[in-house]
């Protein structure tokens, strides 16, 4: 996670990580951070460094610390929707998907966390599928995706169907049609599994896509984190004036 040999401090890896995972929505307002005891043993530095972490995330506003409450989230994203057609974004999804291979890193079974079980509809620890692949265009990967289904979704996610088709349409032929979508687009540092996934260098740029798909009756069925290359995959969106129409 943290590259020790590079010239780049490890206070600062470790700020821009939790930083990146406070704009990308990971962390969302209000959330509460890891303690100085905790950003320590989980990045493996002194209480010194895990302070000083802390202390610039407070400085530049993305927390706010307090005593004895903790260390809170307390930045709030200023992106505002922007309304495009669903049905072009799945053609757009579904062509990625015939344009590549896909190498499935792993399907099961897990409970659902609290972030999914909130994009999902579903309570704490509810069962959820976790389909985990590669994308790659000419042998090279360029897209590391993760995505979560509800439980009772698990027969139509599996490796073999996963290798045939994308899981977006693999769940049309189910039945589950996609009438909307939520989606945010964001940076973020490559950190040990984008490295290692995407054969990228560690602190590189990726670009984070994060999705929320929603059937006819509003449903949320599908939640998707996609992490892409930056050097090899690029986002078009053809923009009308709606007032043109």
């Amino acid at each position: 996670m943290l590259d020790r040999d590079a010239a780049v401090p490890l206070y600062h890896q470790i700020y821009l990580m939790l930083r990146d995972e406070i704009l990308s929505g990971q962390r969302p307002f209000g959330s509460a951070m890891p303690t100085e005891a905790e950003v320590s043993e989980i990045y493996g530095v002194s209480r010194i460094t895990a302070r000083r972490v802390l202390n610039d995330l407070a400085e530049q506003n993305y927390v706010e610390r307090k005593r004895r409450l903790g260390t809170r989230v307390v930045f709030k994203s200023p992106a505002k929707p922007l309304e495009a057609n669903i049905d072009q974004a799945v053609d757009s999804l579904l062509a990625l998907g015939q344009g590549t291979t896909v190498n499935v890193i792993s399907v099961e079974r897990r409970e659902a966390t609290a972030t999914v079980a909130s994009a999902l509809g579903l309570g704490v620890g509810a069962e959820v599928v976790r389909a985990v692949r590669v994308r790659c265009l000419d042998g090279v990967p360029i897209g590391y995706v993760v995505s979560y289904v509800p439980g009772e979704l698990g027969a139509v996610v599996n490796e073999a169907s996963l290798v045939r088709a994308p899981i977006l349409k693999l769940l049309d032929e189910a039945g589950h049609h996609a009438a909307r979508a939520e989606q945010t687009i964001g940076a973020m540092l490559a950190d040990v599994l984008c490295v290692e996934r995407l054969q990228v260098e560690p602190m590189s740029a990726i670009l984070r896509i994060t999705r929320t798909v929603y059937d006819r009756q509003d449903r949320p069925f599908l939640r998707t984190y996609a992490h892409y290359r930056s050097d090899r995959f690029n986002i078009r969106m053809d923009l009308q004036n709606p007032g043109a129409e």
